[in-house]
């Protein structure tokens, strides 16, 4: 079926969509990542670091990229070394560049994980709720997306984890912590015990890490002699970093040797990367921006449980709160005041994420007046 005529004429009354093309078969009937877009005054609803990246580290990026373009006719490196000695030297834990491996975004890194170590016939375990884009990340890889289940309050202990993974024997396990969209943080007790369940890959997306509270343990200090173990962080939350797309992970070497086997050439552009090396060279400026996302964090979910809401606790830049008795209305609502949050599908509950003071203020007025004495 055509839905246009020969001579390019678009108007052929006959309709041509996405049902009608020859795409994979495990493709069909999914949707994709969809959080609204829409302009608003105060937009809450993806997570993203609200705070303006201070100008004086704006400068000295606008600098670094003014510097590449007079190269920008040569190809980027394919190993960007400097980039990874930037990271490994970030994270710290006696990490070097052969344990780093960045792309555009933690998606594209957990998308190479997924084509090197998934697939058709493969599968990997996560635990919903969580972050969506894992399972759709493994639709788009082919691999059989396999949904555990977390105990109360969202948790997942070393035995539920250990169960899970024994029942299914998955090709690889992810972990998300602090998760996505509850806050909850997975201990380092869950992390070990489900590594030695499997003689598989398990990956620990810690994109929102740099929100815990100080001395918070992370999955960097399991990685020595864990040579299956994935770390994988981004740049988009806590630098403020969501428009340029650098997400990383830290690993084995062996790990990235198989990541080079997938990636496509030159992946990561000469301009992302001069970008992050500038922003990582002033790590304590752009962290400090951290500092007031946890505490407007803090307000919102002290608010919201005076409110009589139920938020759980968070270790990351967003809150999830229940006892919403129409959690559509309230979204609704709160657009109309041109603040827009997250309605995840969950029953009952939203997420919003912390912004600055005064978005954060905007929001927390808005549940006031929207909220009925209870």
């Amino acid at each position: 079926m055509s839905s246009t005529s020969p001579d390019g004429d678009f108007s052929d009354p006959r309709p041509f969509s996405l049902a009608d093309l020859p795409i994979r078969d495990d493709l069909r009937g999914l949707t994709p990542y969809g959080a609204p877009e829409l302009k608003v005054k105060v937009a809450l609803n993806v997570n993203e670091n609200t705070h303006p990246i201070p100008e004086a580290v704006a400068r000295s990026i606008i600098e670094a990229l003014a510097t590449q373009l007079l190269t920008v006719n040569r190809y980027p490196d394919r190993e960007f070394p400097a980039l990874r000695d930037s990271l490994a030297s970030y994270l710290g834990h006696g990490l070097t560049r052969e344990n780093i491996w960045a792309a555009n975004g933690s998606n594209e890194v957990l998308q190479q994980i997924l084509q090197a170590f998934g697939g058709p016939g493969r599968s990997v375990l996560g635990f919903p709720p969580t972050y969506s884009m894992h399972s759709i990340i493994a639709a788009g890889t082919g691999t059989e997306w396999i949904a555990g289940e977390r105990d109360a309050g969202y948790e997942i202990s070393p035995q539920t984890a250990v169960d899970w993974v024994t029942r299914t024997d998955p090709d690889l396990v992810f972990f998300c912590s602090p998760n996505n969209p509850t806050g909850t943080a997975i201990t380092l007790d869950t992390i070990a015990a489900a590594y030695d369940a499997t003689d598989k890959i398990v990956v620990v997306d810690e994109a929102y890490a740099e929100f815990g509270l100080a001395g918070d343990p992370t999955a960097l200090s399991l990685l020595p002699g864990r040579d299956r173990l994935i770390v994988t962080r981004t740049m988009s939350k806590a630098f403020a970093f969501a428009g340029a797309r650098l997400g990383y992970l830290a690993a084995a070497p062996a790990i990235s040797d198989a990541l080079r086997l997938v990636r496509l050439p030159y992946h990561l552009s000469a301009l992302t990367q001069a970008a992050a090396v500038a922003a990582l060279a002033h790590a304590p400026e752009m962290l400090a921006m951290v500092d007031d996302i946890k505490r407007q964090r803090d307000r919102i979910e002290d608010a919201l449980r005076e409110l009589g809401y139920t938020p759980f606790p968070s270790a990351s830049n967003f809150v999830l709160f229940g006892g919403v008795p129409d959690s559509h209305e309230l979204f609704e609502q709160l657009l109309e005041r041109d603040i827009i949050i997250r309605d995840l599908g969950i029953p009952g509950h939203l997420r919003v994420s912390a912004g600055t003071e005064d978005e954060t203020t905007a929001f927390l007025d808005a549940m006031r007046d929207l909220t009925p004495s209870r």
